[in-house]
């Protein structure tokens, strides 16, 4: 006579079934669509980011101003909104949340006055530098599985796809 399983096993059983249909999507001809892949690449890669950069008060659209405001390029608001792909009242709120810890400050942009570039204060630039260790650690977890030299051409396909022309 078998018997029931016990409340114990449900959740290994679930996981188990779990994971059998992922195998089976997977090997559907969905599962090895490009876009698809890309999407589902980018929604692990943020919730890693997201749990990695927790500790620091960030996620990882947060981290990406402060990132940009960390370097020499000194971007607008409206570039940080082109190259982020976010809606310019998304980035507002960003710049705002940073603004207020202290992290990035809002100064005149010397080539238009009438526009604002986003730079990092010290305070920010030392934040950055941890994050960006937090950050690298969470992508090597995630990408464990792909060596140095398939990185280095994944990179170059992603540019390729994110930089047409």
């Amino acid at each position: 006579m078998q018997s029931s399983p016990s409340a114990g096993d449900r959740p290994a059983a679930g996981a188990r079934a779990a994971s059998a249909a992922t195998d089976r999507l997977r090997e559907s001809d969905f599962g090895r669509d490009v876009s698809f892949l890309l999407a589902r690449a980018n929604a692990l890669s943020v919730a890693a980011g997201n749990a990695a950069l927790a500790d620091l008060g960030l996620k990882v659209r947060s981290f990406s101003v402060l990132a940009l405001a960390a370097g020499d390029v000194r971007p607008t608001q409206r570039d940080l909104s082109e190259f982020l792909r976010l809606d310019p009242s998304q980035v507002v709120a960003l710049v705002d949340q940073l603004e207020k810890r202290g992290l990035v400050a809002r100064t005149p942009d010397p080539a238009d006055r009438r526009a604002n570039v986003v730079v990092a204060t010290d305070e920010g630039r030392a934040l950055h530098a941890r994050a960006v260790r937090a950050a690298r650690a969470a992508e090597r977890d995630l990408h464990g599985d792909v060596s140095e030299d398939e990185r280095t051409i994944l990179i170059g396909l992603l540019a390729r796809i994110a930089y047409p022309g």
